[in-house]
């Protein structure tokens, strides 16, 4: 269904509001103290930064855990000290993600049902989440996966529908910078892949045509791809990087079916039950009419964006701790696959519209202070108190010498510490190569004035279990204080 010039507005209206919607919600958690209180945003920051401060600074220190994109965007403003300890950069590529999400969202409602309520419906479960409202105040990767993410969804949903030979390069481009922001648009890129081609094939394409419309296709994602692996490979040494940064949790750890559930308690956790039961039914009809109908056979692409469970599933059976954001693409399917629903009700979509709007309201209202992932992001605050103990011990001492630290576990401390003036350059950190393995085979004292140990996290960081393993690796080391499951050692004047 082609969208009316009347309706092309809606969208960009509606991606206004949630911009304006994101400015205000960034303005009242920003002087909550909560816009960095979570340990990942300031993890983030650290990754962009250390790119070009460190002691080694060179494009490999982007890291080959996390997917690139997010980092790159944010390297150069990061430099700027202001926008680094504020997160001020970060928040403003999630802010636009933001209103890029809502555009999307209602582009894409728009295409399959031409209903403006259902648009308006699904863009205001979205901008009126809280969890949604509050990720988009930092700067994590969730607001830029799903823009992404569903403007794909969008593009690849108007490109079967126009059955055309040629792939859009703004289609191709799109799937690019999406399956180099998380590894949840990979799952989602292969079913709209496989989607695609059943609506081509559906619809009576040649076989060979469609085989070549596919392949055209797969070459996005696959360089894209491709290229990560070989930058996996150049600065980690392994082509993909799947554990070793956390403690395995046998709570979900083999259990499929348990781990299933855990996928629709956390969705509807952060969406409510109404909306997820309703994206849920709208994703069977879907599924149905795509496979009853040659002329709904496109209809298949839009339900592609389920696949992002396909991640947080694997990681969880695998013993990955549970985080409920991971089930923030989720959330944006539902809400899609929920404003679908309210269009198919016609002449009833206003009142479908105001009641689906309503329960959700009802269910996670925005001023919601116990909401699910303000709650994960306050995990950090009695640690983040306590080690500011540590910052004072060492900041009233540091004339300049290199601090030995492990980025996996205290990267959001070091971003905490730019406050006290450090820079990353001030770290030995993994990111450095063979100076941080030099530092780990003959101890600290002989590169180091100081050593930072996590003892708690994750049953210790690497340092804390080198120490515990050798207590000879500490040697020429005085733990001089701590605080927050933080050690912090100096350098005995003796070896320097």
């Amino acid at each position: 269904m082609i969208i009316s010039d009347r309706r092309e507005q809606l969208p960009r209206l509606l991606a206004a509001a949630a911009v304006i919607a994101g400015i205000a919600a960034w303005i009242v958690f920003l002087q909550g103290g909560l816009v960095l209180s979570h340990y990942d945003a300031k993890a983030h920051l650290v990754v962009a930064r250390r790119v070009l401060d460190s002691i080694t600074p060179s494009w490999q220190q982007v890291g080959a855990v996390w997917l690139p994109l997010p980092h790159v965007l944010n390297l150069l403003p990061v430099q700027i000290d202001a926008l680094y300890r504020t997160g001020a950069s970060g928040t403003m590529i999630s802010i636009a993600s933001f209103g890029l999400m809502a555009y999307a969202t209602a582009r894409l409602v728009l295409a399959v049902t031409g209903s403006a309520a259902g648009a308006i419906a699904a863009v205001a479960t979205l901008v009126l989440n809280p969890n949604l409202l509050y990720l988009q105040s930092t700067p994590m990767s969730e607001p830029l996966l799903l823009g992404l993410t569903i403007l794909v969804v969008l593009w690849l949903y108007e490109w079967v529908r126009d059955d055309t030979d040629r792939v859009p390069r703004r289609l191709g481009w799109a799937i690019v910078a999406a399956v180099l922001t998380r590894y949840e648009v990979w799952a989602v890129v292969g079913a709209g892949i496989a989607a695609a081609a059943w609506a081509f094939w559906r619809r009576g394409v040649p076989p060979h045509v469609t085989a070549q419309r596919v392949i055209r296709l797969s070459m996005w994602p696959a360089v894209a791809v491709a290229l990560f692996l070989l930058n996996s490979r150049i600065t980690v040494g392994a082509w993909f990087v799947s554990g070793g940064f956390y403690v395995p949790d046998p709570e979900y750890q083999g259990r499929a079916a348990r781990t299933l559930v855990s996928l629709w308690w956390g969705t509807h956790e952060l969406s409510g039950y109404v909306l997820a039961t309703a994206g849920v039914a709208a994703a069977v009809t879907l599924t149905v009419r795509a496979v009853m109908r040659r002329s709904d056979a496109a209809l298949l692409v839009p339900v592609s964006i389920l696949a992002a469970g396909v991640v947080p599933f694997i990681a969880f059976y695998q013993g990955h701790p549970y985080r409920i954001r991971y089930m923030i693409p989720l959330v944006g399917a539902s809400a899609i696959l929920g404003g679908i629903a309210v269009g198919w009700t016609r002449k009833a979509a206003p009142v479908a519209a105001a009641t689906l709007l309503a329960s959700v309201l009802a269910e996670s209202p925005p001023w919601r202070s116990t909401a699910p992932m303000l709650m994960e992001a306050q995990w950090d605050r009695p640690a983040s108190e306590g080690r500011r103990r540590v910052t004072t011990c060492l900041a009233s001492e540091y004339r300049g010498d290199k601090i030995l630290a492990s980025m996996a576990s205290l990267a959001h401390y070091m971003q905490e510490l730019s406050a006290a003036g450090l820079h990353i350059a001030d770290f030995i950190h993994e990111g450095n190569g063979a100076i941080w393995n030099m530092a780990l085979e003959t101890g600290p004292a002989l590169h180091a004035g100081w050593m930072l140990v996590e003892e708690q996290a994750e049953g210790g960081d690497i340092l804390a279990q080198r120490i515990a393993r050798t207590p000879a690796f500490a040697e020429g080391m005085v733990r001089v204080c701590e605080g927050g499951g933080v050690a912090l050692y100096k350098r005995h004047s003796g070896h320097e």
